[in-house]
C-alpha cells in the first residue's frame, strides 16, 4: 500500500509485478526509416562523385583559376559590379518608395501614373531597357531645361551628359524601381490600419505616422523580398555586358576570349558571384533580425522559489 510504513530492521517489500496492460512494461521500438537512409546514402554518393570530379577533372584548370581569381583586372571588375548594384539599389528603392505611396494615394492621377510606370517597366526585359538607354542620343540629341512647350534656357549634348555607366545606372534603377514599388507597397498595406487611425486621433502628423509607425513595421515584410531582389540585381548586372562595361562577367569574357580558357574563367566569375551573394545574405539576416526585435516569442523561464512556482 502507498501509505504502508516499514518497521525498523524489516526488509522492504518486493515491487508488484507489472501487469500486461501496464504501459511501463511495454518495449519501445524506434521507427526504422529505411527509405530515408537509402535516399541519404544516394545523395552522399552523388555529392562525393561531384566533388571528386571537381577536384580531379583537368578541364577545370584550377591553376588558371588561381592565377585570375584575385588578379587586378577581375578585382576591378568586381568593384564595378558592386558600384552598379549599390547605385541601382539605393536609387531604385527611393524611386520605388515614391511610386508605392503614389499607388496608395487617394489621387486617381497619381495612382494611374504609378500603375502605368510599374506595368511598363515590368513588361520590358532589362536588356532591352539597357540597350534603349545606351542609344538615347539617337532619340534625343540634346537634353535641356526650360518652360514646358516653350523656350529652352539650358541644353547639353546627350552623349556628354549620359555616358555608358550613366546609361547602365539609369536602366538598372528604372527597372529596379518597378519591382521595389510593389515590394514597398506590399509591406505598407501589411500594417494594421487601426494603428494609423489611432495615430491620427492623437493628432500625429501624417509624415510622422509614415516615418515612425508605418515604415518600421512594414520593414519586417519588406526586407525578405527586398533582400532577394537585391541579390537578383547583383547577378543581373551581368546583363550590362551588352554595353561593353567592364563588370565581372564582361571581363571574364574578355580574358577567355584572349587565352581560350573558357571553363576556368567562368569558374572565376561564378566564385565571385557566390561570395558576393553570400555576403549579402549574411547582411540580410542581421538586418532582418534587428527589425524583428520584439516580435519573436520569448522563452518563459520558471524559477522555483521556496518550493513554489
Amino acid at each position: 500500500m502507498p501509505f504502508e510504513k516499514h518497521l525498523p530492521g524489516a526488509a522492504p517489500s518486493a515491487p508488484a509485478p507489472a501487469t500486461p496492460d501496464d504501459p511501463a512494461s511495454l518495449k519501445v521500438v524506434p521507427i526504422r526509416h529505411y527509405a530515408r537512409w537509402v535516399a541519404a546514402a544516394a545523395v552522399l554518393v552523388i555529392v562525393a562523385q561531384f566533388a571528386h570530379g571537381l577536384l580531379t577533372n583537368p578541364v577545370w584548370e584550377w591553376d588558371v583559376f588561381r592565377d585570375y581569381v584575385l588578379s587586378e583586372t577581375i578585382v576591378q571588375a568586381v568593384w564595378v559590379t558592386l558600384q552598379l548594384t549599390a547605385y541601382a539599389t539605393v536609387l531604385g528603392f527611393l524611386l520605388g518608395t515614391v511610386l508605392a505611396f503614389m499607388r496608395l494615394s487617394q489621387s486617381p492621377v497619381l495612382q494611374t501614373v504609378a500603375w502605368t510606370y510599374i506595368w511598363i517597366f515590368r513588361s520590358i526585359p532589362m536588356i532591352v531597357q539597357l540597350v534603349f538607354w545606351f542609344n538615347l542620343s539617337a532619340l534625343y540629341k540634346e537634353l535641356g531645361l526650360g518652360i514646358p512647350f516653350g523656350p529652352v534656357f539650358w541644353s547639353v549634348d546627350s552623349n556628354s551628359l549620359i555616358g555608358t555607366i550613366g546609361a547602365a545606372i539609369i536602366g538598372l534603377t528604372l527597372h529596379q524601381a518597378a519591382y521595389a514599388a510593389e515590394i514597398v507597397r506590399g509591406g505598407v498595406i501589411s500594417v494594421d490600419r487601426g494603428q494609423l487611425e489611432a495615430a491620427a486621433a492623437l493628432g500625429i502628423p501624417r509624415l510622422r505616422q509614415v516615418r515612425r509607425i508605418v515604415l518600421p513595421q512594414a520593414m519586417r515584410a519588406i526586407l525578405p523580398t527586398a533582400g532577394n531582389e537585391i541579390i537578383g540585381l547583383l547577378k543581373g548586372t551581368s546583363v550590362v555586358y551588352v554595353m561593353s562595361i567592364g563588370e565581372l562577367f564582361y571581363q571574364a569574357q574578355v580574358i577567355y576570349g584572349r587565352n581560350g580558357r573558357v571553363i576556368p574563367l567562368l569558374l572565376v566569375a561564378t566564385a565571385w558571384y557566390v561570395v558576393l551573394t553570400s555576403l549579402l545574405s549574411i547582411a540580410q539576416h542581421y538586418v532582418e533580425r534587428r527589425y524583428a526585435r520584439g516580435t519573436a516569442p520569448k522563452t518563459l523561464r520558471v524559477r522555483a522559489l521556496g518550493g513554489r512556482r
